[in-house]
C-alpha cells in the first residue's frame, strides 16, 4: 500500500533549480539523495583573521541557503555571514520579505573584523522564498552604517517619571542609568525559573531625553520571536544576538539582546511595543 506521505511527495512539484539560481543570484548544487538544492555565497570579499589565522570561505565564511520541497510547499533554511554593520539592514530585509530570523551569534573568537552569523528560514512558495533570499544576499555586498553616540552615564539627565509612564512600570534610576525589568516563568528540571533567576525582559537607558542609548534583553517564547524582531527593527532598534540561555526548560525560552540610540521616550515606547507582542 502506498503511504499518504509517498502520495504527497509524488504530487509535490520538483524544485526549479534554474529559477532559484536566477532569483537568488547564486549558483547552487542539488543533493539528489536528500532532494535539497543549496546555493552558496563565499565571503571572499572579507579579509578576516581570528587569533592571527587568516580565515577563508572554506573555514566558515560561506553564506548559504538550502531549499527542499518544491512549488507552493518549499522550505528554505540558511546561514548568512555578516559584518556587524550589515546585520540589522539584512535582518530587516529578511523579515520584510517573509523570511524568519531564527538565530544571531558569533562563530569565532578574536576575529577582526568581527563576523556575525544570522540563521534564516521560511516556508511557502518557492519563487517567493528564493526572491527573498536574493534580496537578502544583495545586502551582503553593501556596507552598513556604524551607529555612534557620545553618551556617558555620569552625565545622564533622564526623566525617570516619563520613562516609567512609557514602560508602564516603575524602574530604578541610579548612577545615571534607568533600568526596568519584566519577569516571566518557565520550568527546568522540575523547578520554577522566574525573574530573579534571569528569565526576564529588561531595558537600561543612559543619556538625555533628546539622545539616549538603550540596551537590554528580551525573554520570549519561540512563537513570539518574529513579532518582537519586526517591532524592534521597524523602530530602528538594533538586534545584537538571538540565542538560548538554558536547556530542557518548558516552555522553551529564547533570548534577544538589543541596542538603540535616540530620544529616550521613543526608545522606551519601542521596547514596550515589542514587549506587547509577548505574553508578559
Amino acid at each position: 500500500m502506498i503511504s499518504v506521505i509517498a502520495l504527497l511527495l509524488a504530487a509535490q512539484a520538483p524544485l526549479d533549480t534554474a529559477r532559484i539560481e536566477q532569483l537568488t543570484g547564486l549558483k547552487g548544487k542539488l543533493d539528489e539523495k536528500e532532494g535539497v538544492f543549496k546555493v552558496s555565497y563565499p565571503r571572499s570579499d572579507l579579509k578576516v583573521t581570528a587569533a592571527g589565522v587568516h580565515l577563508t570561505p572554506p573555514l566558515g565564511l560561506t553564506a548559504w541557503a538550502a531549499f527542499s520541497g518544491g512549488g507552493a510547499h518549499t522550505m528554505v533554511m540558511g546561514d548568512l555571514v555578516l559584518t556587524e554593520d550589515q546585520v540589522n539592514p539584512t535582518m530587516s530585509a529578511a523579515l520584510d520579505n517573509g523570511l524568519e530570523v531564527t538565530a544571531l551569534h558569533n562563530h569565532f573568537f578574536w576575529d577582526s573584523p568581527k563576523v556575525m552569523f544570522m540563521h534564516i528560514g521560511g516556508l511557502g512558495d518557492e519563487a517567493r522564498l528564493a526572491a527573498a533570499v536574493g534580496k537578502v544576499i544583495a545586502l551582503l555586498k553593501q556596507p552598513g552604517e556604524v551607529p555612534a553616540a557620545d553618551i556617558d552615564p555620569a552625565r545622564s539627565t533622564l526623566d525617570a517619571a516619563g520613562l516609567d509612564a512609557a514602560f508602564g512600570k516603575k524602574g530604578d534610576y541610579k548612577d545615571g542609568v534607568y533600568k526596568v525589568a519584566f519577569g516571566r516563568t518557565t520550568r527546568m528540571h522540575g523547578m520554577a525559573m522566574g525573574n530573579t533567576m534571569g528569565v526576564n525582559t529588561w531595558a537600561a537607558l543612559a543619556g538625555s531625553g533628546e539622545k539616549a542609548v538603550i540596551d537590554g534583553d528580551f525573554a520570549m517564547l519561540e512563537g513570539e520571536l518574529q513579532d518582537v524582531l519586526k517591532t524592534l527593527r521597524h523602530a530602528n532598534v538594533n538586534v545584537v544576538a538571538i540565542h538560548s540561555h538554558m536547556t530542557f526548560e518548558t516552555p522553551r525560552v529564547l533570548f534577544l539582546h538589543y541596542w538603540g540610540v535616540g530620544p529616550a521616550e521613543d526608545l522606551a515606547k519601542a521596547v514596550r511595543a515589542a514587549l506587547a507582542k509577548t505574553k508578559q
